[in-house]
């Protein structure tokens, strides 16, 4: 994505909303992972069996996501039709 004063003005471009919606599985299971987090150390009483359990699945769905993620990508940038790597020569 552009940055600084790349910036376009007007907006992000088709190929940074494709980007964004690509990691939106992973962006959304780091978020869960976060919140499963507060509620841990957050918990009045210490956590219970139950907010274990969540912070752990929150845990699990954060790494099968970022591997999805991670293979997905690999797939896309072998892809000769990719416009990333277009975008990224220019």
């Amino acid at each position: 994505m552009a940055s600084g004063s790349e910036a376009d003005p007007t907006g992000p471009s088709p190929a940074d909303l494709a980007a964004i919606e690509r990691e939106w599985p992973l962006i959304a299971a780091e978020l869960a992972l976060v919140d499963a987090e507060i509620q841990v150390l957050t918990a009045t009483r210490g956590p219970s069996p139950l907010d274990w359990r969540r912070f752990r699945r929150a845990e699990q769905r954060a790494l099968r996501e970022a591997f999805a993620f991670v293979a997905a990508e690999q797939r896309h940038s072998d892809d000769p039709r990719s416009p990333i790597e277009s975008e990224e020569a220019a």
